[in-house]
């Protein structure tokens, strides 16, 4: 806990929990290790923390923060209970970043609480999302005002003082709406995490956002309806600023967690300043960014990233169908683009990972299994993420479906995108499933894994960083049947986190089959690792290698380039090539002229 060094009359117990959500078995997914830091978090902690230096309670009461994500910590609710009790409830529980996924399990931890009279908060995208498209009741935002939760929607800098003093007098507003009034982010308190919590994550990484927004217009997502299209950024000096608080505890990994890093105004001034901080300051960072399939063409800026650190990019390839990508209404993605973006990230030696969405309007099991046959041969790709196309709410997919009634999975539980919430043009409920698995197993069979690993020892990846990510990403889904963006290190769990509803185990039934299932997975997961790793280093040695060339690593020339399936077989692909030519055309009229 942060507890500021004075003496104070009271002590304000403020609880910031960043709720996991519940898996097939019904058991919240919660791990010793987690893979990804929640920014959510990290921000409203380092707020809290700004706010409790100030003093915003008054001179004579301090503020002691706690801050828990799900993911790796146990929430020990009933000794929360008896912590608040022991300071007569003066304090608030926070229930940060809710996801339409975690929003149960958020309901179910805040019920506890507010059965034992401790004030509670909640925000994040669903509730700020269903507020900024929605009617303001639906998708059981009721259930909040039931049980006397706040919501807050919008971002919490300069306004995090104003629940803390409504809470500290025991009169929470039912709503805090500040949707239409999002603040600028430069100067104002960095995300920051104390280490005890990022030791909680796999390689002690932490996360901070350098800039807020997104200028697309992408159907199926929530951050352009909550973080707004108009986009807001950090300073250098503020990047700076948060990541020596964070090297003075040792912490040196971030996921730099912008939708799109490459549209941030200030990339270049931020990029310089990690630069500075790695080559003349000697600080080691490693850092993870996400992109758009564009970003190859800023002048500078796959080779600036390699410097500042950056070891793994995020990529929102999102599909190889141009037509699937209008209907999606991502058209800033341009599939000719899309072999020389990934070699240029492949050129700096940077790990790529990719998100794929299955369930665009054209898809069907027969072109997805295609498709997937296109990027293995095709695309310099490393790591590709499936996801199911979902209407989060929150988004204009989702509102579109709402006004007209379209029957929607009811189980918020589910909205993870790795389920199937809706109907399909061309696939049941059961195909588009059966196809999202079948999926992964096709993309990540042992030949394709050792093409990657041959991939990488030609163009100087790093293969050790590989191997991680390809165990973790081929296993997860098999073993442990969650999503690997949610995965981590030994699953654990406990009868009591258990959804409501479900019948409670005996643990004399529980814990000999939590036993058993936590060896065998774990057997086979060790399995994997020997496996690849074996792969890898047979691959290394094979002084072949190093002159490794496939279709994927070819350099790209355009008048080449008509015969890669990429192009004849997809669906809008030719059409998509005519008009990169017609425009290379007009492009070079013009130059003539000139």
């Amino acid at each position: 806990m942060s507890r500021p060094s004075t003496t104070a009359g009271r002590r304000f117990q403020l609880v910031l929990i960043k709720p996991s959500h519940y898996g097939s078995d019904g058991y919240v997914i919660r791990w010793w290790r987690s893979m990804i830091p929640s920014n959510s978090l990290a921000a409203v902690y380092g707020i809290a923390a700004r706010c409790a230096e100030d003093r915003v309670l008054g001179p004579d009461t301090g503020i002691d923060i706690d801050a828990m994500d799900e993911t790796n910590t146990r929430i020990d609710i009933h000794g929360l209970i008896k912590r608040f009790a022991e300071h007569d409830n003066f304090g608030l529980v926070a229930l940060v970043g809710v996801q339409s996924n975690q929003y149960p399990r958020a309901l179910d931890i805040a019920r506890q609480f507010r059965a034992a009279g401790i004030q509670v908060a909640m925000g994040g995208f669903h509730v700020s999302g269903c507020l900024a498209m929605l009617d303001g009741h639906a998708v059981d935002l009721d259930a909040c005002r039931e049980l006397e939760v706040a919501m807050f929607t919008g971002e919490a800098e300069g306004r995090f003082e104003t629940i803390l003093s409504d809470a500290a007098r025991g009169r929470l507003e039912p709503l805090y709406d500040y949707m239409n009034d999002l603040p600028g982010i430069e100067n104002t308190p960095v995300p920051f995490l104390p280490r005890r919590y990022v030791e909680r994550t796999v390689g002690h990484s932490t996360s901070f956002d350098a800039g807020r927004g997104c200028p697309y217009q992408c159907s199926f997502c929530t951050i352009i309806n909550v973080q707004g299209r108009k986009s807001r950024y950090r300073s250098a000096d503020d990047v700076e600023r948060l990541v020596r608080l964070n090297w003075e505890q040792g912490i040196c990994k971030f996921f730099i967690t912008d939708d799109n890093f490459a549209r941030n105004r200030e990339w270049e001034s931020i990029f310089d300043r990690l630069i500075k901080l790695r080559e003349e300051d000697g600080i080691p960072l490693g850092l993870m960014i996400q992109v758009d399939t564009l970003c190859h063409k800023i002048d500078n800026f796959v080779e600036k990233a390699r410097r500042a650190g950056v070891t793994r990019v995020f990529i929102g390839l999102e599909n190889v169908n141009p037509d699937n990508l209008i209907a999606g209404k991502k058209r800033q993605n341009k599939i000719t683009e899309y072999r020389k973006m990934l070699l240029a990230w492949k050129a700096q030696g940077i790990i790529t990972l990719a998100g794929y969405i299955l369930g665009f309007p054209a898809d069907t099991p027969e072109t997805i299994r295609r498709d997937i046959k296109i990027i293995q041969d095709e695309l310099p790709l490393d790591i590709i993420e499936f996801f199911n196309l979902t209407p989060l709410p929150g988004s204009e997919d989702h509102k579109i479906l709402w006004q007209k009634g379209v029957d929607m999975d009811a189980d918020l539980n589910a909205y993870d995108l790795h389920h199937v919430v809706t109907d399909h043009g061309q696939m049941s409920r059961a195909e588009w499933t059966d196809v999202y698995y079948q999926a992964w197993r096709l993309y990540y069979t042992p030949e394709h894994m050792k093409t990657l690993l041959r991939r990488a020892v030609a163009t100087g990846v790093p293969v050790t960083s590989l191997v991680k990510l390809i165990v973790q990403f081929e296993t997860t889904i098999r073993l442990e049947d969650v999503h690997p963006l949610e995965s981590g290190i030994l699953r654990l769990k406990h009868p009591d986190e258990r959804r409501p509803g479900l019948p409670r185990e005996n643990g004399l039934v529980f814990w000999p089959r939590f036993a058993w299932d936590t060896l065998r997975t774990h057997a086979q997961f060790g399995w994997a690792i020997v496996r690849t790793a074996a792969w890898a280093v047979r691959i290394a040695r094979d002084p072949t290698s190093r002159g490794y060339v496939d279709t994927a690593l070819t350099p790209v020339v355009d008048e080449d380039e008509d015969d890669l399936a990429l192009y004849s077989e997809t669906t809008g692909g030719a059409a998509a090539v005519a008009h990169m030519k017609k425009v290379a055309k007009l492009t070079e009229r013009a130059s003539a002229k000139v």
